[in-house]
């Protein structure tokens, strides 16, 4: 497994999802929604306050036995937030960035994108197997994985920085943190990101960053709030996510460095898909590309504080290791 836990806000999650909610269809609404979209002309379906529309150049691309069965069936591994979780808990309506993501793809193809859970590594057999179509659940594209699935390309995302709301220590990269005490989740990559980072100050001349683990990222958010570190060091869509949801975006701020704006270290997560599924990769990579093209790609990153993991282009297969 390739991708990292997403760390929730020491706020109330639950509050959090709900407003998330809101600004997104449910997969009820959303199935509803996209099916009249495929049946009826000038239907739309919305997906966070975006009304999108059928296009029909695009639908085209779609091989028949998905517009014969008007669905096509998503595995995520629930949850995994901001990706994939639930309304609230206790709920098994699934939303989330993946999900969104998945309605919004569906409508511009005039087809449901139904998600279901599944373990996450149980997803590539699954799919293999013909219980799934397709998984959207944060999936780096690999080339060891391009040997199961074909990959569009969604994101990219690598490791970030979360500072205290209006970033007083004006951190705006990572050489930044030298000779200062950064915060990191005890066995995380961030730990040995942090520690090389530490040995490139040495070599400048600069002090090393001061390292300080904790057993948890919500514990580096205690200490950010404490003052005991002036950073935390964690996976970019979580630091995104914990500065939109934390006290209601009122706690702390994400650093998008522009010399790395997908974060430090990214790769690029994808849409995986059967190899044996000819032409369904072609079609979803169109429909998510004029998703990119209008703006709606970014409207719903953006509900999830995740605009610093987008990219431009809905590559596929676009993982060269």
């Amino acid at each position: 497994m390739h991708r990292s836990p997403i760390a929730r806000p020491l706020a109330a999650p639950v509050a959090a999802l709900a407003v998330l909610a809101l600004a997104a269809c449910s997969p009820s609404e959303a199935d509803e929604a996209g099916s009249s979209a495929g049946a009826t002309p000038g239907a739309t379906t919305e997906v966070a306050g975006v009304d999108i529309a059928v296009d029909p150049d695009i639908r085209a691309l779609l091989p028949q036995q998905y517009l014969d069965a008007g669905v096509v069936r998503v595995a995520t591994d629930v949850p995994y937030p901001p990706f994939e979780m639930y309304v609230e808990e206790g709920s098994d309506e699934i939303t989330g960035l993946d999900h969104d993501l998945g309605q919004a793809i569906g409508a511009v193809l005039g087809v449901d994108f139904t998600f279901a859970a599944q373990k996450f590594d149980g997803i590539i057999p699954a799919i293999q197997a013909g219980k799934y179509d397709v998984t959207i659940s944060a999936m780096t594209d690999t080339v060891e994985r391009q040997e199961a699935l074909t990959f569009v390309d969604y994101s990219a995302s690598g490791t970030g920085m979360l500072v205290a709301d209006g970033n007083p220590e004006g951190i705006t990269t990572y050489t930044d943190l030298c000779g200062r005490p950064v915060a990191a989740q005890a066995g995380s990559k961030q730990v040995e990101l942090v520690q090389d980072w530490a040995a490139e100050c040495e070599e400048s001349g600069a002090e090393p960053v001061e390292l300080k683990t904790y057993p948890k990222d919500s514990d580096a958010q205690l200490a950010i709030r404490s003052g005991a570190v002036v950073a935390s060091v964690l996976t970019k869509p979580s630091a995104g996510y914990v500065a939109k949801t934390a006290d209601d975006g009122a706690a702390f701020d994400s650093i998008d460095d522009p010399a790395a704006p997908n974060g430090y270290d990214a790769t690029l997560n994808g849409i995986g898909i059967a190899n044996s599924a000819t032409g369904l990769p072609e079609a979803i990579q169109a429909a998510l590309q004029s998703l990119m093209d209008d703006g709606t790609y970014t409207t719903i990153l953006d509900e999830y504080g995740l605009t610093g993991i987008a990219i431009d282009e809905a590559t596929i297969n676009g993982a060269t290791s």
